[in-house]
């Protein structure tokens, strides 16, 4: 298994948990985070090594990349590896594919590559390269298939991570609609309302949002007193980053939680706010060359998820030289009150994503395709052939 990012790492674990539930005698190891060693995979590299953002990082960590990939392909014959399940990642995870294809590994590429927006030929990789591809937004499939991609819509994982207020198992927004999420988790009494930043997972991303996320806060708070602010911290970046923003921080999920209203960078994160009912604002900023060569490649209206999933402007943007604390500032203002316009119609959009992501059980669903990838379903289509 092969995950590159903190929400790769979550959903690998998800995905590694059933499939151990299902095949406990299978071995488990390869790139990924905390969660993923939790849930039994052996890991063979960590987060910290693959965490860049934008083309001249990866270029200065390139030396060490190409040394983690010759030891994942010496692994795949020195171990005996029977399956590559790749999530998402695709700057490397590609490149591995290609490597355990050409050695006779079967590839199960879950968390597609997003072709939709930019780079669409890697669809010619996914078919050569890919036993099958599992898409977790419900327009991609469409778009693979029409490249000869052997594909299947397997719902969002999103879906999964599910808690009750009080606490209860699970690892994200309860069920039901945003709105009635919301009232679960109790925000919307007229206490003292927090307002999120999410300024991402990566050391790059949050050295580049959170200046001007937290001067966007500091704004609001001299506007609004009663306003408590917190700052989404994974776990795998160290605390002294975000020591000059002035603001408390807290894991993911208690931020969501807790989130009122939220500025975030652009990316899942935002699906996680519309299914947890939390309206945002989207800011998003980049080095200026990367900036110049993404703007001419990308093919989407929106960089913004929910936007895309729900086929209308649900979520303002701000992206590159438009994201200033002033406007990010305004743009949550229109969001704090409860019966406000612009909240109540983002939350109506949000209704929308929940329905079109599908049906709960992706894990399930992920792992009953790489059982029977290993050829270890029974006849009946239940685990207990050869492993």
């Amino acid at each position: 298994m092969s995950a590159g990012e903190s929400s790769g790492d979550h959903h690998g674990a998800a995905v590694a948990r059933e499939i151990r539930r299902k095949l406990p005698r299978a071995r488990l190891f390869g790139i990924g985070g905390r969660e993923m060693e939790a849930a039994g995979v052996s890991r063979i590299a960590g987060l910290d090594e693959l965490s860049v953002m934008g083309g001249t990082e990866v270029l200065r960590r390139l030396p060490g990349f190409l040394r983690l990939e010759r030891r994942i392909r010496r692994l795949f014959l020195t171990e005996d590896v029977r399956l590559f399940l790749p999530i998402d990642y695709p700057g490397l995870n590609l490149r591995l594919a290609r490597s355990a294809r050409r050695q006779g590994r079967r590839v199960l590429y879950y968390i597609a590559p997003q072709v939709w927006a930019w780079r669409e030929r890697r669809a010619a990789k996914l078919r050569r390269d890919c036993d099958r591809v599992l898409t977790v937004l419900p327009f991609e499939a469409a778009l693979l298939e029409r490249h000869g991609v052997r594909t299947d819509f397997v719902g969002h994982p999103l879906l999964d991570a599910t808690r009750a207020p009080d606490g209860g198992a699970g690892g994200g927004p309860p069920a039901g609609s945003p709105a009635e999420t919301a009232a679960m988790w109790g925000r919307t009494s007229c206490g003292g309302r927090v307002i999120g930043l999410f300024p991402g997972s990566r050391a790059q991303e949050v050295r580049c949002m959170l200046p001007v996320f937290a001067e966007a806060a500091r704004q609001l708070a001299g506007r609004h007193p009663a306003l408590d602010f917190v700052i989404a911290r994974p776990p795998h970046l160290p605390e002294s980053l975000y020591a000059g923003a002035g603001f408390p921080t807290a894991g993911a999920r208690e931020a969501t939680e807790r989130s009122w209203a939220a500025l975030t960078k652009s990316g899942t994160i935002t699906l996680e706010l519309a299914l947890a009912g939390v309206p945002m604002v989207v800011g998003y900023r980049m080095g200026r060359v990367e900036w110049a060569i993404g703007r001419r490649l990308v093919r989407v209206p929106s960089i913004v998820l929910v936007n895309l999933v729900a086929e209308a402007p649900v979520v303002p943007e701000f992206l590159q030289d438009r994201l200033t604390a002033e406007r990010a500032a305004q743009a949550l203002e229109a969001l704090l009150g409860e019966e406000a316009p612009a909240r109540r119609e983002m939350l109506r959009g949000f209704d929308t994503v929940r329905e079109r992501l599908g049906k709960p059980g992706c894990a399930a669903r992920v792992a009953r395709h790489a059982i029977e990838l290993l050829g270890a379903l029974d006849s009946e289509g239940r685990p207990g052939g050869p492993c």
